[in-house]
């Protein structure tokens, strides 16, 4: 290993290691950079030497003549327009607006630096005859040398070549101003060998610098373009990757593909995030091998990506699902979930693309009898709807777009009004009036729930503040704070700042949290729980019931009242399902009176299911049968009326 590695090395040093594509145009253009640099030396040279030229023969009549004048400045005026060809040359291929060819670009170095060596030869061979130095030759080897960096070893035999057979050219050719045979003198000979053995030395260090400059910036590159995991595109370069192809062939005989491996968290639980890992890198392969005709990226943990041919597609699908089989087991069952867009010809952003594939994966994630799915009209219509409200959430709060509803809640013994439960409403001008269930999981999704939550907190507090201040009656609303208000935001710290700014009273603000927000594992909402009733807040535990983890609930968390969900409701009139709802629901309540908890019930839609809740204690009803949500306006045109009485009773 040690020989191997010390052979490596020594390859390394003189430059015979193998280059990327990459390496190689970084140094190619960095020779046509340092180009543009010798050119314009060579450009004020040469104007030099033919202002001097001038002075000197033409302006004492010498060479006054146009024909005299150019037979005698021509090689001037060669080396003048060689350097403005490459000055512009270097000019337009830096900028992009010339072939990048690397024939042409190193053809063009090479030949442009031979042009200046034998310049530097013709005028030093001419110095030599008179008794100077050779400086202009050095200068020209000093210049190729080290504007146009080569391999290690090309620089080495270059420089070698050059330098030896020049000063050997001069020690056996060179002859003085009046014929004589004229020898390098061996002082000037050791001279000159030490400059050609430092200038190597020198370009050596300068190529390994900037190849080290190419690795590192290859490096950038390559994490900037793929996947930190599974080497292959990440969602930027996937989506470059996919508008040049669109762009270079028919949309229609595309299609995107969005991979997303079901059951995955649960392959990670139980074996390990290392396996979970290797399963990823092998998919990856596998997609690459696979859709080798066309482009493959990860999206985000197990989503992947693909741009393909649509000819045999869902065979190629099909190849995938069983090669992902193979790492199932009996107990960890793992199935592709995929979903497909076709792009059109006005396809031209395939970020939106790829979001509507993402889109059709999504909508059969919980189905099990479902694994492949086309984005459709009635997708695109929904897609569009969900652009809609992701990009305009902030308007909606700014333009008022948002209304808070109230649905009453009574006490169960008088039927009082003992509160109401704030829910958000979205009056759109473009869709026209939005339910809950149209825009707040896309907003969870998206993680700005805070921002509706926050927009109705401070509605219901100014409402309640309108009323307290024309001297009327409120009554206690229930808001609802979701597990991610506590994770995107202070949530306490907001709730007490509005509650500062509107001067509400604590007891009329009552904090809902849904059973699903207790599966924090931070303990961010136990804290903020806590703070919430060391600071006077009555906290509501909603929707009990519908998740898996209700008893561990009550035994971790404490709570001032347990709101059994609707679901032990519905069918209530269904004799079989009426005879278990009661029973759970009359556990339930025991349950609670138990850990000494309030009791309210939603969903109660009858008066045979209000008589049944208050015969088994249920202290408050929510439900259709008591009202629908309405507007704050709505609520109080009821209480004037006397439909709706305001309980003096708050807990």
């Amino acid at each position: 290993m040690e020989s191997k590695s010390f052979w490596y090395r020594i390859k390394e040093f003189f430059g015979f290691n193998k280059m990327s594509p990459y390496e190689k145009a970084f140094h190619r253009d960095a020779n046509i950079r340092s180009t543009f640099f010798m050119a314009l030396i060579i450009i004020v040279l040469e104007s030099w030497m033919i202002i001097r030229f001038i002075k000197k023969y033409v302006l004492t009549g010498q060479y006054a003549t146009v024909e005299l004048f150019f037979k005698y400045s021509k090689n001037y005026w060669l080396l003048l327009l060689i350097g403005v060809f490459m000055l512009v040359y270097s000019v337009l291929y830096t900028n992009n607006k010339i072939s990048r060819s690397p024939y042409i670009s190193t053809c063009l170095t090479i030949m442009f630096t031979g042009v200046c060596m034998y310049f530097g030869w013709k005028v030093s061979e001419s110095d030599f005859s008179k008794g100077r130095m050779i400086l202009c030759f050095l200068t020209m080897v000093l210049y190729a040398a080290c504007l146009l960096i080569w391999r290690p070893y090309i620089s080495i035999i270059m420089l070698s070549v050059i330098g030896i057979t020049y000063i050997h050219y001069l020690d056996v050719y060179g002859v003085d101003l009046e014929g004589n045979h004229k020898g390098v003198l061996e002082a000037d000979m050791i001279n000159y060998a030490t400059f050609f053995i430092s200038l190597t030395a020198v370009v050596v260090s300068i190529y390994h610098q900037r190849h080290s400059e190419a690795r590192k910036s290859a490096k950038l590159i390559k994490a900037s373009m793929t996947d930190d995991l599974t080497g292959i595109s990440n969602p930027n370069h996937f989506a470059e990757q996919a508008e040049i192809l669109v762009a270079a062939t028919d949309p229609k005989s595309l299609i995107y593909l969005y991979f997303n491996i079901a059951n995955f968290k649960t392959y990670n639980d139980h074996m390990g995030y290392e396996k979970g890992n290797d399963l990823l890198i092998k998919m990856a392969e596998g997609f690459e091998e696979v859709f080798k005709d066309g482009i493959c990226g990860r999206m985000s943990d197990d989503h992947f990506m693909v741009l393909t041919k649509i000819e045999g597609f869902e065979s190629r699908i099909e190849k995938m699902r069983e090669f992902l089989k193979k790492e199932s087991t009996e107990e960890l069952y793992l199935e592709l979930k995929v979903g497909g867009y076709r792009p059109d010809e006005d396809s031209s952003d395939p970020r939106s693309d790829v979001d509507r594939a993402r889109y059709a994966a999504h909508s059969i994630s919980h189905h099990a009898d479902k694994n492949y799915i086309e984005y459709d009209r009635k997708m695109e219509d929904e897609f569009k709807l969900r652009q809609h409200i992701l990009n305009n959430i902030d308007k909606a709060i700014r333009e008022d777009y948002i209304q808070v509803y109230y649905q009453p809640v009574v006490w169960s013994d008088d039927k009082k009004l003992c509160g109401c439960e704030a829910l958000a409403r979205w009056n759109d001008p473009k869709f026209g009036f939005l339910s809950p269930g149209k825009f707040i999981p896309i907003l969870e999704e998206s993680r700005q729930i805070n921002k509706l939550d926050l927009c109705v907190y401070e509605k219901v507090c100014r409402s309640l503040r309108e009323k307290l201040d024309k001297g009327e009656k409120i009554f206690p609303v229930s808001l609802n704070f979701s597990r991610l208000d506590f994770e995107l935001m202070d949530a306490v710290s907001e709730l007490e700042k509005l509650v500062e700014k509107y001067r509400i009273p604590k007891d009329y603000l009552h904090v809902e949290i849904t059973e699903s927000a207790l599966t924090d594992e931070t303990g961010t909402l136990k804290s903020a729980m806590e703070s919430l009733h060391e600071k006077g807040y009555s906290i509501w535990l909603d929707d009990f019931g519908s998740g898996y983890s209700s008893l561990n609930v009550l035994k971790d968390y404490e709570f001032d009242v347990l709101k059994i969900d609707m679901v032990f409701l519905k069918n209530f009139e269904n004799e079989q399902i009426k005879g278990n709802s009661c029973k759970i629901i009359g556990t339930i309540l025991d349950l609670a009176d138990a850990l000494g908890m309030k009791t309210l019930t939603e969903g109660v839609e009858s008066e045979e299911a209000a008589r049944f809740l208050t015969e088994k204690g249920c202290g408050r009803l929510q439900g259709y049968f008591y009202g629908k949500p309405m507007s704050f306006e709505d609520i109080y045109n009821l209480i004037n009326s006397g439909k709706l009485n305001i309980s003096d009773e708050i807990l």
